[in-house]
């Protein structure tokens, strides 16, 4: 079956550096639009960043955008955010998702799988 698996998460101060990893297994990765989604304690779960199958095409949050990097190998079946100058309300629990649809969206409704997410946790 398919599986979702995210690492990297941690305890960071403001200002630092993390980099998320999902790896993934079961599905054939390079036909998946994959994304970053996050959720914080009594708030609904927010589309963080995606990256598209075919050319890489990325897109961000506006709360994120110059801070948070997503790419992806697909040689390793792996999809990564690189999240640099985090602050407090980036706290949150990071999902990552699959979905077959080639236009890349920021709707969860429309991702086909999840992973069990990472806690990021950053302190003042």
């Amino acid at each position: 079956q398919v599986q979702l698996v995210e690492s990297g998460g941690g305890l960071v101060q403001a200002g630092g550096d993390l980099r998320l990893s999902c790896a993934a297994s079961g599905l054939t990765f390079s036909r998946y639009a994959m994304a970053w989604f996050r959720q914080a304690p009594g708030k609904e779960r927010e589309f963080v960043a995606a990256i598209s199958t075919s050319y890489l095409r990325t897109t961000y949050a506006d709360s994120v955008k110059g801070r948070f990097t997503i790419s992806r190998d697909n040689a390793k079946n792996t999809v990564y955010l690189q999240m640099n100058s985090l602050k407090p309300e980036d706290t949150a629990v990071y999902y990552c998702a699959a979905t077959n649809i080639v236009v890349v969206t920021t709707t969860p409704g429309r991702y086909d799988y999840w992973g069990q997410g990472t806690q990021v946790t950053v302190s003042s």
